[in-house]
């Protein structure tokens, strides 16, 4: 069997260096086009392969699949068959897919069924999200806002190094990359002396995070354990918690996030799995305390994945604001997924678990214009002159994720891109 993640393999369709979307990667989307509706896709390069038309050619008819789950407009039905049918899927594209197989390249009735430009596609949600939780899981970030907030020498909340710290959100308003962003109304209280007014949110921010999405998990009342996180989880896509900082503000006591975070989430359009991800595998940070059993894990569990944040002006100016990594997590999805569950809290095929802002240890790195503005304090400069404490009306911020190995194999996320349009 073709060894899916082999940096030396090579496919017959061409595949420029230093795309996101090599045959060692091989994402999982919903795509449709002027002609076809919305069904299962992979990326490969500047191509689509079809893969309700793949099935219908018999290649893949000894998977554990049936043809309606490649016809339905999200990737559910796939990923709801789990992990092992999932990566034998992988790994059969990929040898459909390798310079060396024919099956697929010496037909030209089969490619021109299954092969498709991706110029000619529109992208859709790639999932129906059933439940959605945003983890906190950046020291940084989490140090940065304790810092701005709170004691500057106890930035940390007690828990915080304890077990990662989370929310349950909105997951009807996880919207696919490109879908524009409505600027919310809600209760602010810019002054402590008087009463809060209702408006516009005057502080709107993006935050730079990943997201993991789960297999069907445990019956209800049976936890993940972190030895067997890796089985549940299905793959990661980009993701920017949009979120209103004075709505935030003014609301978080005494319960937490509410209509400063539900308004709006974007993502990017291609699910990369975690198959696809073994290869830039890195240890994490020592964690200190030692943590409770239940969230010990084994081997390197963080992955090394490069992240840039962009905006760009009403017209056309752009600018990166941030260059951060997913390495630089404090708590891991592991020990996310372990903790989400030890109480007995079921997960279901298609849930959504975000990582929290993603900021690094120095200024340059910091995944939020919260802390890259400094709560305001220092604007940031763009290229037409103007200067943003957070994000003006007509921006748009695009997020970018990917890395290469050291055999020169780049494996990438695409973007996830939205533009703010003003309160209704």
């Amino acid at each position: 069997m073709i060894e899916a993640n082999n940096p030396n393999l090579t496919s017959w369709l061409e595949v420029p260096s230093n795309h996101d979307f090599p045959i060692q990667n091989i994402p999982f989307g919903i795509f449709s086009t002027s002609e076809l509706s919305a069904r299962t896709g992979v990326a490969i390069g500047g191509y689509v392969i079809d893969l309700s038309a793949l099935y219908k050619t018999g290649l893949l008819s000894d998977l554990p699949f049936e043809e309606v789950d490649f016809t339905s407009n999200t990737l559910n039905s796939i990923i709801n068959r789990g992990k092992s049918a999932t990566t034998s899927l992988r790994n059969r594209l990929s040898e459909l897919l390798n310079s060396e197989t024919p099956d697929l390249r010496d037909s030209d009735s089969f490619r021109s069924k299954c092969v498709i430009d991706m110029s000619s596609v529109t992208m859709h949600m790639p999932i129906h999200v059933g439940d959605y939780t945003d983890c906190y899981s950046s020291e940084d970030h989490a140090r940065n806002v304790g810092k701005m907030f709170r004691d500057p020498e106890n930035a940390l909340l007690p828990n915080w190094k304890h077990m990662p710290v989370a929310y349950h959100g909105r997951a009807s308003s996880i919207v696919v990359s490109g879908t524009p962003i409505r600027r919310p109304n809600g209760q602010l209280k810019p002054s402590e002396t008087e009463p809060p007014i209702y408006g516009p949110s005057r502080l709107l921010d993006f935050e730079l995070e990943m997201a993991f999405i789960t297999h069907p998990g445990k019956p209800l009342g049976n936890p993940i354990s972190t030895s067997e996180a890796d089985d549940y989880i299905f793959g990661m896509v980009l993701f920017n918690d949009w979120s209103a900082r004075d709505i935030q503000k003014w609301e978080y006591v005494p319960l937490g996030p509410f209509l400063g975070k539900n308004f709006a989430s974007s993502i990017s359009p291609w699910i990369v799995t975690l198959d696809a991800l073994e290869p830039y595998r890195v240890s994490g940070p020592n964690q200190t305390p030692q943590v409770l059993p239940y969230l010990e894990y084994e081997g390197a569990a963080h992955y090394d994945i490069d992240l840039e944040v962009e905006i760009s002006t009403p017209e056309g100016e752009s600018k990166v604001v941030c260059n951060s990594n997913f390495k630089h997590m404090y708590w891991n999805m592991r020990q996310q997924l372990a903790h989400h569950t030890v109480n007995g809290c079921n997960i279901r095929g298609g849930d959504m678990i975000a990582s929290g802002t993603i900021s690094g240890p120095e200024e340059g790195s910091f995944g939020s214009m919260l802390e890259i503005s400094w709560k305001g304090t220092k604007p940031l400069s763009m290229p037409d002159g103007t200067e943003r404490r957070f994000i003006n009306d007509g921006d748009t911020v695009t997020m970018r994720g990917s890395q290469t190995s050291d055999s020169k194999v780049r494996i990438g996320f695409g973007e996830v891109s939205g533009k703010l349009l003003p309160a209704l």
